[in-house]
């Protein structure tokens, strides 16, 4: 599944308005893998930073055209490391054999099949690179409040009246220092989410934030999924990167609560404030 076509990336102007991607700071940047000279590494659809020390990406950022997808199988497409990336900084199948953690994508395989045909089905192998890849137990989705994390995408695509059905998206890991490690390698146990989007021309930005309670014993199990709204100025404080300014302008949770601790998890995809 080598990829040789001219690889696209994010597109910062996707929505009409300035929407970059994130800037690595500190330790982030130093960790970052570079790809011919830059730490922005990208794909059909998306770019992302990839952690050498993790070996996982640090963000990813995606452009989701709602108006022109394509409904593609994934049928027949391999997991694989970018062969543009040294091996050793990328986490493959030798982290997922026999056990219960599923290989999950951070920019969803269906929000980046999109364009015209050739493109979309270019995007769907791009999504398979394990660059685009993290470790989630294999109930993830269904758990977290019948699915609600795996459904922001759809919902702010449902129930916003967004412009030209177009949404720009940045995810990935939060790295923390006492992440359970299971052969060998530290896995993530909270996530994060921010999307962007236009409505009636005025740029707006929701953050999301999942924690897993992972129990890495051998068995492997999973005692609870949580998802809180949060504003882009909290996530920044637990990883190595900023938001675009224009992002944090748009935050429709800018107001941080005196006590996070206290704020009670998203019950239902209703309690969202887009």
């Amino acid at each position: 599944m080598t990829s040789t076509a001219v690889q696209t990336g994010f597109d910062t102007g996707f929505l009409g308005t300035d929407a970059g991607i994130p800037v690595l700071t500190g330790a982030g940047a130093e960790d970052a893998v570079e790809l011919n000279g830059s730490t922005t590494i990208d794909y059909t659809h998306f770019s992302l930073a990839l952690s050498r020390s993790r070996r996982f990406a640090s963000w990813v950022a995606w452009n989701i055209d709602g108006a022109a997808m394509k409904a593609l199988s994934r049928t027949g497409i391999p997991f694989v490391k970018d062969p543009r990336v040294p091996a050793e900084f990328q986490t493959g199948d030798e982290l997922y054999r026999d056990n219960r953690l599923d290989r999950g994508h951070i920019a969803r395989r269906a929000d980046l099949c999109w364009g015209p045909t050739a493109e979309a089905k270019k995007a769907n192998r791009d999504s398979f690179f394990f660059t685009n890849i993290t470790p989630q137990m294999d109930d993830f989705n269904q758990s977290t409040k019948e699915g609600l994390w795996g459904r922001l995408e759809d919902a702010v695509l449902a129930d916003v009246d967004v412009d030209d059905l177009r949404v720009s998206v940045y995810g990935g890991p939060v790295f923390n220092v006492d992440d359970r490690v299971f052969r060998g390698v530290p896995i993530p146990r909270e996530f994060f989410k921010a999307i962007a989007f236009v409505v009636d021309g005025e740029l707006r930005c929701s953050a999301f934030l999942l924690t897993q309670n992972l129990v890495l014993a051998e068995a492997l199990d999973l005692d609870e999924f949580r998802v809180f709204q949060v504003s882009l100025t909290e996530l920044e404080q637990r990883v190595s990167f900023t938001f675009p300014a224009e992002l944090h302008a748009a935050d429709t949770s800018a107001v941080q609560p005196q006590d996070a601790s206290q704020r009670p998890p998203l019950g239902s995809l209703a309690d969202i404030r887009w």
